[in-house]
């Protein structure tokens, strides 16, 4: 029998602008998640480890003030483009379109000022909470007004996320979520946890984190997650792909990808038990193993989030993937709509 989720809201501060953000804390026998409206970010997952403990698995804050600073993308939407685009720059129909650079000489994860930035509207959903955002033609130089929607809902054991986009101009388009993972439920050490990931080939990186374009096998490299194995295994391995990255920052191209949801990655903290599995409709999931955390970011109980506090899987179309004709296209046109779904699972191992 599906558990009922209860749903409380509050409100949660005010932007330096003077704009109200709302937090919503969905909440059932299993699973407990807070998403705030400012970035429509996921705060806060608690879940039971083997002994029946309820304990936090994402980093965050209990208040909006860390937010601002606007550090790590902690628990964001991510829009209008996620990750990495090559000097900001891409073509479309002939035209020419430049977001601010905000990464050396790249544009991520939208510029400067991304969806993470944005207070979005709204409003309870059964089971969950529906956030949506416009934004104006020519918004970090992306053209076309996107109409967006994010829903959070909780089901049983389940996170789900539902992403929806419609524009007015052809414009690009790629929706993920930033949350970071830990699921020892104290922030401890996360290099024993177990990732497997269904993905035989990943794309790698040129010395500012781009993709080249191509799409290396992952067998015989550290970026092998065909079958479980440790987290830092080999993250500080000297494989020239790691070293660019200060461990892992990669897409890996995921099979049966671009579809029906799929089982795409699972992890596993063998000194809890807590397991989560992904499943996505994407065609990649970027796995980050947090190389930049830097312990700017004063999450809950003034603990400062350092360098691998926590791990990222975003779901997402390829990074670059404007520039490169070849992968799954994030093009996004009139009278289209983009929909995405990526769902996380919760269970414990004994």
């Amino acid at each position: 029998m599906s558990s009922i989720t209860q749903i409380q809201s509050l409100d949660w501060g005010t932007t330096p602008q003077g704009e109200a953000v709302h937090l919503f804390t969905l909440r059932n026998d299993h699973v407990e998640a807070s998403i705030t409206t400012y970035g429509a970010r996921l705060t806060s997952v608690q879940t039971h480890d083997r002994n029946g403990t309820l304990s936090e698995i994402t980093l965050g804050a209990d208040e909006l003030a860390p937010y601002l600073t606007g550090k790590g993308y902690l628990g964001a939407t991510i829009g209008r483009v996620g990750n990495r685009i090559a000097k900001g720059g891409f073509t479309l129909d002939g035209v020419t379109y430049q977001i601010p650079l905000n990464n050396g000489p790249n544009a991520l994860h939208g510029g400067p000022i991304g969806f993470d930035q944005k207070v979005w509207a709204a409003q309870e959903i059964p089971n969950g909470v529906e956030l949506s955002y416009v934004s104006p033609d020519g918004e970090m130089g992306f053209p076309g007004t996107l109409h967006v929607t994010v829903r959070y809902t909780l089901t049983d054991n389940s996170l789900r996320l539902d992403y929806k986009a419609t524009t007015d101009r052809s414009t690009v388009v790629s929706l993920t979520n930033h949350a970071y993972w830990n699921l020892t439920g104290e922030i401890g050490d996360l290099s024993h946890h177990l990732l497997k990931l269904n993905a035989e080939s990943f794309t790698p990186v040129d010395d500012t984190l781009i993709t080249t374009g191509e799409l290396r096998a992952v067998a015989g490299t550290p970026h092998d997650f065909r079958s479980a194995k440790e987290i830092g295994l080999e993250w500080d391995n000297d494989d020239q792909q790691l070293q660019r990255a200060g461990g892992y920052d990669h897409n890996w191209v995921l099979v049966s990808s671009d579809g029906p949801l799929h089982l795409v990655a699972e992890v596993t903290d063998p000194g809890s038990g807590r397991t989560m599995h992904v499943f996505t409709t994407e065609p990649g999931v970027q796995f980050y193993s947090g190389n930049f955390l830097d312990g700017s970011f004063q999450g809950r109980g003034g603990v400062a989030f350092k360098k691998r506090s926590g791990f990222c899987l975003e779901t997402q179309h390829f990074p670059n993937s404007p520039n490169q004709p070849a992968f799954p296209s994030t093009r996004l046109e009139p009278g289209t709509t983009l929909r995405s779904t990526t769902v996380h699972s919760f269970s414990v191992t004994s």
